[in-house]
């Protein structure tokens, strides 16, 4: 593999997000041994049985439904808005917040509990000071 291919790679705009060489990009969280809480961020203990140690990397399902959602209106400069902020509860555990992207950002387009699926793009195109690109995910209404 070259350095050209190395570079085209794009990096993860968060942590949790896993970019395999071969495959397609996916979210992890940690899952903890005891008890099968799920975090998105590196942990000594458990926050809901408090265990030490024993998490292992959980693939997160690419659906789930619409738990809550804000429509913001107003952002730093550069920020496009309208856009919606949602938070996901995922098939087969896991809660992620993230953007909800292809549905108007109007109450009326929207609802609880609407099937969604995790979908990956470019970080609407924000790049590291050596000008690699970076992916993110979104969410999207399910067809």
């Amino acid at each position: 593999m070259s350095d050209k291919s190395v570079e085209a790679r794009p990096l993860p705009a968060v942590p949790f997000l896993k970019i395999p060489a071969e495959g397609s990009p996916y979210l992890e969280a940690l899952k903890c041994g005891a008890c099968g809480a799920l975090y998105l961020a590196e942990r000594v203990a458990c926050g809901k049985c408090a265990a030490r140690g024993g998490f292992s990397p959980t693939r997160l399902a690419n659906r789930g439904t619409l738990y809550s959602y804000s429509i913001v209106c107003r952002s730093f400069p550069g920020i496009e808005v309208p856009y919606v902020s949602a938070i996901v509860d995922l098939e087969g555990g896991g809660t992620v917040k993230g953007n909800l992207i292809g549905v108007a950002p109007e109450p009326a387009k929207l609802s609880f509990g609407m099937p969604v699926e995790v979908v990956f793009k470019d970080a609407l195109g924000r790049k590291d000071r050596e000008g690699h690109s970076y992916l993110s995910y979104f969410f999207q209404p399910r067809a």
